[in-house]
């Protein structure tokens, strides 16, 4: 393997020890990569920057590592995604509403990793209030793919995807609600991970889906993951009701265990029509890397797996629904210049604020809450939850881990779908299942298919058990290449 010699190549594991022994500064490394940014602003994936900001904070860090007080990512770099808010750099969610705010404080997540004495590079693009599968609903500008400008990187976090496959940040936070994680890192091969709900503390971070959201984070390798999760997780209770009490883990302490004898469950489900044969033969042949490292594959049954697009696709308007009321120019946000009276200025305010995704799915989590229909859409929904929830339960009395694919296909054309949003949501459809029943869940990249686009592998854990995914991802890691493999971005960038 060939050691890396710019500042871009290295992984955050290996820019923190480098940081900590005083080979490079945080200055320095933090004025590379905004020149990367500035050098590949076509590809869409930063929204707000601010270079003073950046290098003040990397200024911070370089004194901490001089005094011996620096944390454990001190003068890493990295980006946030426009759903969690932050003091420093504007919030926007990718939305016309929340055009130039900027917050009084900072996301529990973000606050975390400043504390560790990471350095926040910028804001990065995704669809509009997270609502999206492509990266293509975000109110300034679709997301490009590094790896072909003219195809997607997935949603909604396709810009945190995105930036760290071009080596724009060697890392980047991101939010899963119905796998806006998993799916982007997939397209744009990477390594992506959703920790169990509750996990990570969803304080401050803009809510779509309560009972769905989950923050994350996007990095090249499962090393990086668990290095910067041990520190983004947490209990938050007095901010967050949702936040699991819990005490941090250090998930790097168990990378490197054995897998021998580790039973992989291998869902019929995931395996049937409407797969592409290139996707399953990329996950087939990381099945067997499994197995050569003394895995055991054993067939599995999820039966309900189709039900999670409908059942998801009626939780999460609903849900949707509640939280976007807020957004109606009173208190913060977009306000309509003209209007008549108080109901006027909300229908035009929102009218003119919210992108269509947002609205068809306000309309649509409206509908179903509303007198009549709750019990016959929202109920029954939560029913099925439950009982998906009971079907993965049943599933990890025969295995420890559950692996597929993350999508049915690799990343397709921008407007590949036009203005049919049931492509988008059918994409989605492994990666459902574990957000309904809150598990947390993982991809990695394991090849290539059509067009010479990344495949990633899905690995879903139970309850609590990131410690396991991080390892499992971390084994095949260590025996394959996938993960370090990059797009044809150039290597060089114009200073600041």
């Amino acid at each position: 393997m060939t050691i890396a010699t710019d500042l871009h190549d290295l992984t955050v594991t290996e820019l923190a020890s480098q940081l900590r022994q005083r080979k490079i500064s945080a200055v320095e490394t933090a004025r590379h990569f905004l020149g990367r940014m500035e050098a590949h602003r076509e590809l869409g994936a930063f929204l707000h920057v601010s270079p003073e900001v950046t290098l003040a904070q990397a200024r911070a860090a370089d004194g901490r590592l001089a005094d011996g007080t620096a944390g454990a990512l001190a003068g890493v770099p990295i980006a946030h995604k426009d759903i969690f808010v932050t003091r420093d750099f504007v919030t926007t969610a990718g939305s016309k509403m929340l055009q130039g705010y900027r917050s009084p404080f900072n996301a529990t997540v973000v606050e975390r990793l400043a504390q560790a004495g990471a350095v926040t590079l910028g804001k990065l693009n995704c669809d509009e209030f997270a609502m999206g599968s492509a990266n293509e609903n975000s109110a300034y500008g679709p997301v490009r793919n590094p790896w072909d400008t003219h195809r997607t990187p997935g949603g909604s976090s396709g810009g945190s995807a995105a930036a760290v496959a071009a080596r724009l940040t060697p890392a980047a936070t991101g939010t899963d609600t119905g796998g806006s994680i998993r799916q982007p890192a997939s397209f744009c091969g990477i390594t992506g991970i959703k920790p169990t709900y509750g996990r990570a503390s969803r304080y401050g971070m803009v809510a779509f889906a309560s009972s769905l959201d989950q923050a994350g984070l996007l990095a090249r390798s499962a090393e990086d993951c668990a290095l910067l999760l041990s520190v983004m997780c947490g209990p938050d209770a007095d901010r967050d009701a949702t936040s699991l009490d819990i005490a941090p883990e250090d998930y790097s302490s168990q990378l490197n265990s054995s897998i021998d004898g580790l039973r992989i469950g291998v869902p019929d489900e995931f395996f049937g029509e409407g797969l592409s044969a290139d996707v399953r033969a990329a996950v087939d042949a990381a099945l067997k890397t499994y197995q050569n490292l003394g895995a055991r594959l054993v067939p599995i049954s999820l039966p309900r797996t189709e039900l999670s697009i409908p059942v998801y696709y009626i939780i999460a308007p609903a849900e949707a629904s509640s939280n976007l009321s807020r957004f109606d120019g009173v208190k913060f946000g977009h306000r309509a210049k003209e209007f008549k009276d108080l109901t006027g200025m909300y229908e035009q305010t929102r009218a003119e604020g919210f992108g269509d995704e947002v609205k068809r799915r306000i309309m649509i989590g409206t509908y179903v809450l509303s007198h009549g229909y709750y019990d016959a859409y929202y109920l029954q929904a939560q029913k099925i939850r439950r009982m998906i929830a009971d079907d993965f339960q049943q599933a990890f009395q025969q295995c420890d881990v559950i692996a597929g694919p993350v999508a049915p296909t690799v990343a397709w054309a921008l407007g590949g779908h036009g203005n049919d949003p049931l492509a988008d949501y059918l994409a989605d459809i492994f990666t459902l299942p574990a957000s309904l029943a809150g598990l947390p869940g993982m991809s990695l990249p394991v090849g290539f298919g059509d067009g010479n686009m990344p495949v990633g592998m899905q690995l879903i854990g139970n309850h609590l058990t990131e410690s396991r995914l991080l390892n499992v991802a971390h084994r095949f890691q260590q025996d394959t290449q996938w993960h370090t493999v990059k797009p044809a971005v150039p290597a060089t960038g114009v200073r600041p």
